[in-house]
């Protein structure tokens, strides 16, 4: 009995011993080893910045750990790289270009064309239809998505742009914030209010004059019954193609309206803070989709700024008789033909796009949905809580037009930028300014 003891005793001081001696890290590789089972998958993307790089956070992170739940085999890693608005399309037909692997970018709408044309992005039509919930989306923003009848990306969030101003500024010059709404209505406001707060260093009404003033000139087009450009048949090589029609009687009478307003004292603005100088009280107007630069985080804090600010879901129109217009912005993700993991890449995507993660991040940063779902149903209640006038916003959709997604649309807008500049500083009148710009925008497209 007593040997048996004795030999216990040993055996246990030998396994203590040896357990002392052992190097941990291999007790523990021992103990639990890595899992080895799981394939290792890491998405690249490219993304515009947004103006904040790290928000993307927010939005990605939820998408990427509701994928691994559904892949536990797959280890699932995302690594993407942001790039201000001005870079990023360099960026990305640069990487594109050179085959490297892309999973995932987000193009800005009129950007869609150039990539599609270039083969820089893949075909998502079948991926599409068989996802079954397009029929979510807006149909305003459906056509945004597709170039030459193909569907290669998904508008994922909007913006719209319409009237703000300060009720207090309009109450002190007797302007009647209705008599905004109709063109001979907004040049008679602007008399009254530069008569009134210019000596206080303020100006009447905001009138943009940088670098996207197309942008703002275009509902005026739209609301008269014009488009930028329209197809037309007897190209020398493509048979049908697109010709440009801003310069007809439509857009004459749109242009017509900006000379009117400038010669009521509105100053053209060459520079532009997306509604910063609005919100500082340097202007008691001003056509902008201003929501997005509103920091307000709580229903308190909104009530307060309505209180002070009021908004008209609208661009001024020649009469109350004619359609309402507004441009609508966005943001498309899409999928590089580069990519090696392209349908995870899908799967991202329309996880994204799920309203249980996508309606926290448009809440939180003021950007409008594109899904009727997210602008209209019980995920839209946090957005009307914090963001001002958010159901007029929502109702505007409805009325929101998109710039047209081809190669050459770049070009265009620089052709109608330059009109606008001619007519802004008197140095053509309408007309010709119009005529001018279109006769190169023809030539751009090969007329």
């Amino acid at each position: 009995m007593e040997k048996s003891m004795t030999r216990i005793i040993f055996i246990s001081i030998c396994i203590i011993v040896i357990l002392l001696i052992t190097p941990i890290s291999n007790f523990q590789s021992y103990a639990s080893p890595p899992n080895e089972s799981k394939e290792q998958v890491t998405l690249v993307a490219i993304l515009e910045d947004q103006g904040d790089p790290e928000r993307w956070d927010a939005l990605i992170q939820p998408a990427i750990d509701e994928l691994k739940m559904r892949h536990p085999d797959l280890n699932i890693r995302i690594n993407y790289t942001t790039f201000p608005y001005d870079q990023a399309k360099t960026q990305m037909i640069s990487e594109i270009s050179n085959q490297t692997n892309v999973d995932l970018i987000s193009l800005d709408q009129i950007w869609l064309g150039e990539f599609a044309d270039n083969g820089l992005i893949t075909d998502l039509t079948d991926r599409v239809k068989n996802w079954g919930r397009i029929s979510d989306f807006y149909e305003s923003n459906m056509d945004g998505n597709i170039y030459n009848n193909r569907i290669y990306g998904i508008w994922a969030w909007t913006d719209v742009r319409g009237i703000w101003y300060w009720k207090d500024m309009l109450s002190q010059a007797g302007v009647d914030p209705t008599s905004l709404r109709t063109w001979d209505g907004y040049i008679a406001s602007a008399k009254k209010l530069n008569s009134i707060l210019n000596p206080q260093g303020i100006e009447g009404i905001h009138l943009t004059g940088a670098n996207h003033s197309p942008d703002l000139w275009y509902p005026y087009l739209w609301m008269l019954g014009g488009y930028i450009i329209e197809p037309r048949d007897g190209h020398p090589t493509k048979g049908v193609y697109w010709y440009p029609t801003y310069n007809g009687s439509e857009g004459l009478r749109a242009m017509e309206f900006i000379k009117s307003q400038v010669k009521a004292g509105i100053t053209p603005q060459k520079e532009h803070f997306w509604g910063q100088e609005f919100l500082d009280r340097k202007f008691a107007v001003m056509i902008e989709a201003l929501q997005h630069h509103i920091p307000l985080s709580n229903s308190e804090k909104k009530e307060e700024f309505e209180q002070r600010v009021g908004f008209i879901p609208m661009f001024p129109v020649p009469s109350l008789d004619n359609r309402n217009a507004t441009l609508m912005g966005g943001w498309i993700l899409s999928i590089p033909s580069t990519s090696v993991h392209k349908d995870l890449a899908w799967e991202l995507i329309t996880t994204i796009l799920e309203p249980k993660i996508l309606s926290p991040y448009l809440a939180a940063h003021a950007n409008l949905p594109t899904q009727i779902p997210i602008g209209e149903g019980n995920y839209s209640q946090t957005a009307i809580n914090i963001i001002p006038y958010y159901t007029q916003l929502i109702d505007m959709i409805e009325s929101g037009y998109n710039r047209p997604n081809i190669q050459e649309y770049p070009q265009i807008a620089d052709h109608i930028k330059q009109a606008l500049n001619e007519v802004y500083y008197g140095i053509k009148e309408p007309k010709i300014a119009l005529d001018d710009a279109a006769s190169k925008s023809a030539k751009t497209l090969g007329w």
